[in-house]
């Protein structure tokens, strides 16, 4: 099906020196549903899992990104089928919902959804429905081996994410998550009006290509570092998470708990190391 645009066009007024009609770009905000069907043959079962606020594009991976994320999912060979389908009380909202078909045998950790079940995209934690829920999302310890990272490889990041962010250079109003291998290639970006979003978009290209834990690899966040992207990131398996942004002490906690390199502030030349030194090379 065709995807809906992420940008739309509006009519504004500018003022500054003289007073003008113009157009501007917006990122486009859409509701987008999440569905889960599971169980054996004969005794199917269908559940609503979310509804978030996106920027349409990537839907399939927000779906199972945010599924992986939140603990529900812990293998792509437990889905049968990812796909758009109609909304049945409302045909016209085609587009906006996202169906994950798991195979029979699969067994979904349901009491992981132990949340409201509507989520705005900038909030996240505050959705849940008690503060037990967030720490059981399977998260590991990660392993120290492997790649080390030099300041001036982080320093390189936000350029090369910058320079394909389309959405941003339109709208001004996105956020961004790119993953980059340790030779400090962009594997993938993916841009929201939700950071959280954004990141489910970016770990859920890599979950359904099959390339999860991302040990030795690189999360970068245009914003802060707020505990659920943390989250997030340690359940992926990401050795390094940078954020332009500040991180906020659970999320600190957190990186440490789980012995994931956490960087904030990425700012020009400079940048704090949180958690993780050992990876980080002066």
């Amino acid at each position: 099906m065709a995807q809906q645009h992420p940008v739309k066009a509006t009519d504004v007024q500018r003022f500054g020196n003289q007073t003008r009609d113009n157009i501007d770009l917006l990122a486009v905000e859409e509701p987008l549903e999440i569905r889960l069907e599971f169980g054996p043959h004969e005794d199917r079962q269908q559940r609503n899992i979310a509804v978030t606020m996106r920027t349409p594009g990537h839907d399939l991976e927000l779906a199972a990104g945010f599924l992986f994320s939140e603990g529900i999912l812990d293998s792509l060979d437990e889905i049968l089928k990812i796909d758009w389908c109609p909304n049945v009380q409302s045909p016209e909202d085609y587009g906006n919902v996202v169906k994950i078909e798991l195979l029979p045998t699969s067994k979904p950790d349901l009491s992981k959804l132990d949340r409201n079940f509507y989520m705005t995209s900038s909030c996240g934690v505050c959705g849940k429905a008690s503060l037990e829920a967030i720490y059981q999302a399977g998260c590991s310890v990660l392993p120290m081996e492997g790649s080390r990272f030099s300041g001036d490889f982080i320093r390189s990041l936000p350029a090369k994410a910058d320079a394909v962010q389309t959405v941003f250079q339109h709208t001004g109003g996105i956020h961004a998550a790119s993953v980059f291998d340790a030779s400090g290639e962009l594997l993938v970006i993916r841009e929201d009006v939700g950071r959280h979003n954004a990141v489910d978009k970016a770990i859920g290209d890599m979950f359904l290509k099959g390339k999860i834990p991302l040990h030795d690899h690189v999360l970068l966040v245009s914003g802060r570092a707020g505990f659920e992207l943390v989250q997030k990131a340690v359940k992926a398996g990401v050795s390094l998470m940078v954020a332009i942004g500040a991180p906020t002490s659970l999320a600190v906690d957190l990186a440490q708990q789980h012995k994931m390199s956490l960087v904030g502030f990425l700012r020009g030349d400079k940048f704090n190391v949180y958690a993780g030194n050992a990876r980080i090379l002066s």
